[in-house]
């Protein structure tokens, strides 16, 4: 059994038929590829004009996430309150924990060397 559109005058139960398809999908992939081709050339023109390419990041204060979540307030409520999505909110949460802080008795006690 073979395909046989009428349509486009396309039969490939014959070696013609098979060869003629075997040129259009060539043609496909070799526009396919000049397409990539351009864009990637576009992105690369962007980038060397100083573009700023990709979805904005958000500005998310991690303290405020943690201090909201250590208060015992669920992901939710701290989206909520925040004006974050979850996914950015955990994210500052977690960019929050890995940063070391000095103890709270050393807060503000730095005097400078004269």
């Amino acid at each position: 059994m073979a395909f046989v559109s009428l349509t486009d005058n396309l039969d490939l139960s014959t070696p013609a038929g098979r060869l003629m398809f075997q040129v259009i999908a060539a043609m496909g992939e070799f526009e396919r590829e000049l397409t990539r081709e351009r864009v990637r050339a576009g992105l690369r023109h962007a980038r060397a004009k100083g573009k700023s390419l990709g979805r904005p990041r958000v500005a998310a204060d991690g303290r405020q996430v943690a201090t909201l979540r250590e208060a015992g307030f669920s992901w939710r409520e701290v989206c909520t309150r925040t004006n974050l999505s979850k996914g950015t909110a955990q994210r500052a949460y977690r960019a929050q924990k890995s940063v070391p802080s000095l103890p709270k008795s050393h807060c503000g006690s730095i005097s400078p060397s004269v």
